[in-house]
């Protein structure tokens, strides 16, 4: 898993798998994160290539936790086999999804 903070931008990027191990290390990164607010998450995952609910739980958790603290958080590069599940669960409505940190760095 990779992080990187540039302004006010903080990027996740997980690979491999998120299942419970994955979801875990994720919501480790960003509980470890001190949100300001308007500050932007940015979950870049590119290279995961699974997700099962555990890994959704990560997602969903990080989703409630920025916006309790007033920063905004997006998901881009989503392979098809996760966006499949994203879809399937409905959450592909719920998270802004970018094709990629280009694209969501052009808006910002």
């Amino acid at each position: 898993m990779t992080f990187t903070k540039e302004r006010q931008v903080t990027l996740f990027k997980p690979e491999g798998r998120m299942d419970l191990q994955g979801g875990n290390a994720l919501s480790e990164q960003i509980s470890s994160i001190v949100p300001n607010s308007e500050q932007l998450w940015v979950i870049d995952l590119a290279k995961v290539d699974f997700m099962d609910s555990s890994g959704l739980v990560s997602l969903v958790k990080g989703l409630k936790t920025a916006r309790q603290y007033s920063c905004r958080l997006v998901l881009c590069s989503v392979a098809a086999p996760v966006r499949l599940v994203l879809e399937l669960t409905h959450l592909d409505s719920v998270f802004t999804i970018y094709n990629n940190y280009e694209d969501v760095l052009s808006i910002y």
